[in-house]
Order: C-alpha cells, then sequence, then structure tokens
C-alpha cells in the first residue's frame, strides 16, 4: 500500500474488497475467482509502484478495452498519487521544490500575483510536457491543482475546480511550442511533423486527465470516496440510457448494439440444429433392425424441415423515444439476413414500411434520417396516436402478420391520451407466432400519465429495454 493513502477497514484486503465492489458496482461484472486473483496480484506486484499495480488490477479485473476508462477513474481514486517526495540529489537547495517535493519553475514560485504564478507554472507545464515524464507530470498537476484550482471554500471544506487550472495555463495554446521543442528547430510539414503533433496532443491529453484526476482525489477526501465514486464515473457503454444518449455515446452505442444480431442468430441456429427429428423413417429403421436380428435399436427420422422466422417490427419514431428507435432499428437492419423477411414499420400518429430505406448496406443513420423526411408517419399533429398507428397498419398491410411472423413492438407506449387500440393490437398478436414489446421506460413509469404501457402488458410480453445491456439480454432469450 502506498505510504499516506487511506485503507478500508480491515487492512490492505478490506481495502481492496471495496475497490473491486466500486468497479463491480460501476458496471463491470467481477466474479469470485477474478476479486481471489486481484489478492494475488497484490502479494507480486511492488506495491509502491502505482502503474504495476493499475496493470496488474486491470489485467485481472477487466475483459474488454472499453471498461478501462471507469478502472482508471476508481484505481485513481482508491489508490491516489500519494505525498511521497521525489528524491533529490545532495547538491540541491532545500526550497526548490514546492512542499510535496515536486519541481518547482526554476526557483520558488511567485507569490501574491497570480499573473506571474500562472506564466511560471505554464513555463514549467511545457518544460514538462518537452520531457514526456509522466510521473513528473502528474506531480505537477497537484501542484497546479493547489495553487490554481481552489475555489469558494464550501461547507464541507475548501473546493477545487480542474477548469480553473485548465483555463489559467491554456494546456492548448503550448502546441506551437512544443512542435518547435520536438522538431528541434528541423523543417516542418512531413512525418516528422504528423508525429509530434501526435504526441503533443497526447500529452497535453494526459495532463488534463492527472489535474481531473488530482481534483476528484481532493473532493473525495472532503466529500467521502463512495459518493465521488458515483458521480465521477461515466456509464459505460451498455449502461447508457437509451432515452438520455449523448453524442459523444452514440459510437460506441454502434458497436455494442451491432454484435447483438449475431448472438441471436447463433441462438436460433443452435435451436434448429438440436430441435427434435422429424417424423420416424419407417423403411429405414427396418433395414437398419436386419444388422440386429431385427430388433431397431437405432431409429431413423426424416430431416425436419427448417424455415427461417419471418420478422415484423413496429417502431415508434416520435421525438419522445428517438434515441431508442435509433438503435432498435440498427438491430432491425443487422437481423435482416438472419430472418427470411424483415419488414419494419415506423410510426407516430400514423404508420408507414420503411423496409426500403434499410436495403443490405445501407448506413442506418441515413435511413433513420430519410424515414423522417420521406416517411408517411404523421397524419394529424405530429405527436403519438398508438391506437390508430395500430389501426393503420392492419387496414393496409392485413397480410404481414401470420403465423410464421414475429412481431415485435418497439416504444414507450404513451399514447397522449388517446385510444390506445387494444383490440387491433390484441388481433395482430393472436395472428402471430411470437410477440414481444420492447419498452424503454424504466417499469416502475408504466401506466403512469398518459402510459398505456400496463395495459399493453396485459395483451403481449413486455420488456424494459433502456440499455444495451438489457437489449442483449433480451435478445439472448428471444
Amino acid at each position: 500500500m502506498p505510504p499516506g493513502a487511506a485503507v478500508e477497514p480491515g487492512g490492505l484486503v478490506g481495502h481492496l474488497d471495496g475497490f473491486v465492489r466500486a468497479v463491480r458496482e460501476a458496471g463491470v461484472p467481477v466474479g469470485i475467482s477474478q476479486a481471489v486473483d486481484a489478492a494475488q496480484v497484490l502479494t507480486v506486484v511492488d506495491l509502491l509502484d502505482r502503474e504495476q499495480l493499475r496493470h496488474g488490477l486491470a489485467a485481472v479485473l477487466l475483459r474488454r478495452a472499453a471498461q478501462r476508462e471507469v478502472f482508471d477513474v476508481l484505481f485513481d481514486l482508491w489508490w491516489p498519487l500519494t505525498d511521497r517526495p521525489v528524491p533529490v540529489a545532495d547538491d540541491d537547495a532545500p526550497g526548490d521544490g514546492d512542499e510535496d517535493g515536486e519541481p518547482g519553475a526554476d526557483g520558488p514560485l511567485p507569490v501574491g500575483d497570480p499573473g506571474a504564478l500562472a506564466e511560471a507554472l505554464r513555463a514549467e507545464l511545457l518544460r514538462l510536457l518537452l520531457d514526456g515524464d509522466e510521473e513528473a507530470l502528474r506531480r505537477f498537476a497537484r501542484l497546479a491543482v493547489d495553487q490554481l484550482g481552489a475555489g469558494a471554500p464550501s461547507a464541507s471544506g475548501q473546493s477545487f475546480f480542474s477548469y480553473r487550472v485548465l483555463r489559467a495555463l491554456s494546456p492548448d495554446t503550448l502546441v506551437a511550442q512544443l512542435l518547435a521543442g520536438m522538431l528541434g528547430g528541423g523543417e516542418t510539414g512531413g512525418l516528422a511533423e504528423q508525429v509530434a503533433r501526435s504526441t503533443a496532443k497526447e500529452r497535453i491529453a494526459a495532463f488534463r486527465t492527472a489535474v481531473e484526476a488530482e481534483v476528484r482525489r481532493r473532493t473525495a477526501a472532503e466529500k467521502g470516496r463512495d459518493k465521488v465514486a458515483r458521480n465521477a464515473v461515466r456509464p459505460m457503454a451498455d449502461q447508457v440510457d437509451f432515452l438520455r444518449a449523448q453524442q459523444a455515446d452514440l459510437a460506441e452505442l454502434r458497436r455494442t448494439v451491432a454484435p447483438l444480431a449475431r448472438r441471436l442468430a447463433v441462438r436460433l441456429s443452435a435451436r434448429r440444429r438440436l430441435g427434435r427429428a422429424g417424423r420416424l423413417d419407417f423403411r429405414r429403421t427396418v433395414r437398419a433392425s436386419l444388422a440386429t436380428g431385427g430388433m431397431p435399436l437405432v431409429t431413423h427420422h426424416r430431416p425436419r424441415a427448417v424455415h427461417k422466422p419471418e420478422l415484423v417490427v413496429l417502431c415508434d419514431v416520435s421525438g419522445s423515444v428517438a434515441g431508442f428507435s435509433h438503435f432498435t432499428l440498427m438491430l432491425t437492419q443487422a437481423l435482416r439476413e438472419h430472418f427470411s423477411g424483415v419488414r419494419a414499420f415506423a410510426f407516430v400518429d400514423s404508420t408507414d414500411e420503411v423496409t426500403r430505406f434499410f436495403t443490405p448496406g445501407a448506413d442506418v443513420v441515413d435511413a433513420i434520417a430519410r424515414i423522417g423526411r420521406e416517411a408517411d408517419v404523421v397524419s394529424f399533429d405530429g405527436h403519438s396516436d398508438y391506437g390508430n398507428a395500430f389501426e393503420v397498419f392492419a387496414e393496409r398491410w392485413p397480410a404481414a402478420v401470420g403465423p410464421k411472423t414475429s412481431l415485435l413492438v418497439l416504444g414507450d407506449g404513451r399514447t397522449n391520451y388517446r385510444h390506445p387500440g387494444l383490440p387491433t393490437l390484441a388481433d395482430l398478436v393472436r395472428r402471430s407466432r411470437s410477440a414481444h414489446w420492447l419498452n424503454p421506460e424504466p417499469r416502475r413509469l408504466w401506466g403512469s400519465g398518459d402510459s398505456a404501457a400496463d395495459r399493453y402488458a396485459d395483451v403481449v410480453p413486455m420488456v424494459e429495454v433502456r440499455t444495451a445491456a438489457q437489449l442483449a439480454d433480451f435478445v439472448t432469450t428471444l
């Protein structure tokens, strides 16, 4: 355990247990065997080497690269950079560094002059970025937060903010000087400049990360590590709520949703392979029994005809569920190759078939944009009307749902207090091979306000699907 770091009750084992629980609560699946492996890591790594400990624990606790960002945030909270001083040479004058032993900016820092202090720290930051010493950069981040990040004291103690440090030092404005220093005054352009520019951006990003980690560390010391962990850790892609997904989450969510169709296809093919055999082939069974004296020890069956199921998707594309419909239509597009026929229908207060927008190889983002422009899904005021949408679907495409069809309804079931169209939906469910409804709202909200979800759930099996993880769970049980 690094000196100066607070530990959980129970010493190092209790501290590790608290860390593992925090990782698990952040959405990373950590089993008992992985927790035991993490304890073994503590016996073989140098506990004073944070990076060695970080990589050792990550190797046994993580299974996907997407989990690393969450892990790093929590690791910096449970194993923060300590106050252990940096060794200095004997001829270094005492006081040439800051109070924790970090190097100063070529001598004592200016006191009482915020502008001079910021300039001195910018000069030191430039030197450290040129050196590329990650440990020194992290220690400098501690000094910068201490000198520049303090805000107005709160009721629980001193408040610190990363934006104050980054605004005062403006690390992005140092790129030109970094390039000049890295290239040594050589010619600009070409591969050398591209490599230098990429390195400069990586080092500046590392400094930003170090500042944010130091602010979190200080906040955790004041307000409690568990509270900071709940607020500081961003949900992983498969835990992000579809209805609240930000632009930065979309790409990762797309990568998460895309493999779900493949998983569904594997399960469907396995079910077809392992299903019971066809009808008994009496002739082949009798002929085979001649080898055993007429005893039919081995029976033979006719090959069972295997048919790919058909799929009809009814998707609410109104603004209230736009994020959810985006990813469920992605799943629909991916399922096309695994079903003999996939027909997609979108609706707001009317219904239109949108299968034509999901041709093989089509970009899903473009297809969804075209639905908004070209599909006839609005007939009155553009507010959801499930009852009218179901009736239009049943009237215009009466043969779309049949005994071989799986029906999938996607939407929140909020009808704007209009008639829900329960008899029409019940008839569609009765005629289908199977039917499911995926609802992006929490189950506790079903039936509240204008939601008719609780009434729809009496007609068709309804599943709460707010995240990619829940969508994956549904796919594996479909």
